[in-house]
């Protein structure tokens, strides 16, 4: 084990679990990942290793069929899983957003009908928020349902729809006036819905396309998509909770768990970034000697060792918030924010200190040049989290008359 980003106080069973996956990240994906990420390929055999060691059912309740973990168990394995290829991390992040809201917000049918089953990587989560016009403004939506007899019709067209493709659950938030009048604040009149659908591209239910993959500068493997709605006929049933209106509420829930993910995620990729650059140093010889014992290099293997275990202490806490119970939007924010800006200037510091071979694709550090972009604006941007930061000291922090 690295002697960075180490967390204390963890049970017997969670050191358990993030070694049986650290032994799978090391031995099944660390090998094949920058392969597999040139060719743009879904990582099958890998997500099938996952779905065997129970990752899917890693934070479902065990009488769902679950391991019943907690976020900061969760986080971790993300934290794990990312340092061999973010790629994958990614796949059982929006799985695992959906799960949560259902666990937290969904009628005792809803849980009853898609937690085993997603629990047992049968069904595969996707949520989707975003759209064409609004990026980070999701009071903008302007996807809709409108009631129709004992179903809704939605129409509308999403974007950035992470495992679009491979997933058979969508929990997608649009617009819902009905029982809301006229003037009503645009959070309070969304809904979230939970649209079955069959994997794959093209028409994949009556109303619903999934288009082809996005082509992306990195994040490759992975499917993001786009969601194209129109006439797509839901039953009343399948609004989660029961209720219109809560779906802003429930999002927001759910990507707390996305942002401390996201942490993660950066936390992973900075580590792997700095076992690259490390070793690297001492493999590479200049003027007669390892550049690891020029000064340079030492002070910049300083500031990135150093950047690890920050960011790693942040996302820790923010996971051991959300798990206690408290709101944690302030820590998740603070996390996200820190984790992604770091594993950005880790990430460059071992691509220099590789130097021209760092612009190799032979080279792993150049898979991760080119990942690292997407941790600074998946889940909020940093502006967005800045926001959300000032917003929560202001609150804690205002002045009594």
């Amino acid at each position: 084990m690295s002697r960075l980003a180490q967390t204390h106080g963890l049970t017997d069973v969670q050191r358990e679990i993030l070694s049986t996956v650290r032994d799978f990240v090391d031995k099944e994906i660390i090998p094949v990942a920058t392969e597999l990420e040139h060719r743009d390929e879904y990582p099958q055999q890998i997500v099938d290793g996952l779905k065997e060691l129970g990752l899917f059912g890693l934070m479902i309740p065990e009488e769902y069929g679950g391991l019943g973990e907690s976020l900061l168990t969760y986080a971790l394995c993300v934290e794990e899983i990312a340092r061999g290829w973010m790629s994958v991390s990614g796949i059982i992040n929006t799985h695992f957003i959906v799960a949560y809201m259902l666990k937290q917000h969904g009628t005792q049918e809803q849980k009853d009908h898609f937690l085993p089953r997603m629990a047992a990587g049968d069904i595969r989560g996707a949520f989707s928020m975003s759209e064409p016009a609004l990026g980070s403004d999701v009071s903008a939506i302007s996807s809709k349902a409108v009631k129709d007899g004992d179903a809704y019709v939605l129409n509308g067209q999403k974007m950035w729809l992470t495992n679009g493709g491979t997933s058979s659950l969508v929990a997608v938030l649009v617009r819902s006036d009905e029982g809301h009048p006229e003037g009503t604040a645009p959070h309070k009149s969304m809904t979230t819905f939970l649209v079955e659908k069959e994997p794959g591209f093209g028409e994949v239910r009556p109303g619903l396309t999934i288009p082809g993959k996005i082509d992306k500068m990195g994040y490759k493997g992975v499917d993001t998509t786009e969601l194209l709605m129109d006439g797509l006929r839901i039953p009343a049933d399948r609004v989660l909770g029961g209720v219109t209106g809560r779906g802003f509420y429930q999002m927001m829930d759910g990507v707390e768990v996305g942002r401390v993910n996201v942490a993660a995620r950066g936390c992973g990729v900075a580590q792997r970034a700095f076992e690259l650059g490390v070793r690297y140093a001492q493999q590479r010889h200049t003027f007669g000697k390892q550049i690891a014992q020029h000064q340079a290099i030492q002070f910049k293997l300083a500031e990135m060792a150093t950047k690890v275990e920050a960011a790693h202490a942040m996302m820790v806490n923010a996971a051991r918030k959300k798990d206690s119970g408290e709101r944690n939007d302030l820590e998740a924010g603070m996390a996200k924010y820190l984790a992604s800006e770091y594993c950005k200037e880790v990430v460059e510091d071992a691509f220099r200190i590789h130097g021209g071979y760092g612009f190799s694709k032979e080279y792993e550090i150049e898979r991760l040049y080119r990942e690292a972009p997407m941790l600074l604006i998946g889940e909020g941007t940093a502006e967005i989290q800045k926001m959300i930061i000032g917003r929560r000291l202001l609150e804690e922090y205002r002045l009594q008359d």
